[in-house]
C-alpha cells in the first residue's frame, strides 16, 4: 500500500481525484484508482446511463405481453471497471444506508444479483457526478440542511 500511496503524491491532480472520490460510501482506493484510470476523461459521458452502459452494468429485456425475460448483462464493456464495481457493490449495502435501501428494494423483486447490479449502477451515479462536480461526496439530505 505505501508503493501506492508514493506513486499517487507523484502525480497531484490523480491523488486529488482519488481522494475525492474515496469520499463516496463503500469506495475505497481500488475502486476510486480504477475508476480514474480507466475513465479518463468524464465529460465524454452525456448521462448516467451512458457511464453505466461503458461499465457494463446494463442488464437487457425482452418482454412480450405479460413475461418479461431478462438477459444477461453486457459483454461490451470495460471488464476491470464492471468487475471492480460488482464487488464494491457487494460492501456496499454494509456502509450506505442509501446504498442498502436501494439493495433491499431491487432484492425484494428478485435475485440478489440483480440487486448488486443496482447498486453497482448507483456507485457509477456517485462516481460520476463527484468527479464531474470536482467536491466530495455529500448525501443529498445532509446537503440541503447544510444551505
Amino acid at each position: 500500500m505505501t508503493i501506492f500511496c508514493l506513486m499517487l503524491r507523484r502525480d497531484p491532480l490523480l491523488h486529488a481525484r482519488v481522494e475525492r472520490l474515496m469520499t463516496i460510501p463503500a469506495v475505497g482506493p481500488i475502486t476510486a484508482l480504477t475508476w480514474v484510470l480507466e475513465v479518463d476523461e468524464v465529460a465524454g459521458f452525456y448521462s448516467v446511463k451512458q457511464a453505466v452502459s461503458y461499465c457494463g452494468l446494463c442488464v437487457a429485456e425482452r418482454s412480450s405481453a405479460e413475461t418479461i425475460k431478462r438477459m444477461p448483462i453486457s459483454k461490451q464493456r470495460n471488464k476491470h471497471l464492471q468487475s471492480v464495481l460488482i464487488e464494491a457493490a457487494k460492501l456496499a449495502p454494509r456502509l450506505s444506508p442509501e446504498l442498502a435501501l436501494v439493495y433491499g428494494t431491487e432484492k425484494q423483486k428478485g435475485h440478489a444479483n440483480r440487486a448488486s447490479i443496482a447498486v453497482a449502477g448507483k456507485l457509477v451515479a456517485y462516481l460520476l457526478a463527484v468527479d464531474r462536480s470536482g467536491r466530495e461526496f455529500v448525501v443529498a439530505g445532509e446537503r440541503r440542511a447544510a444551505a
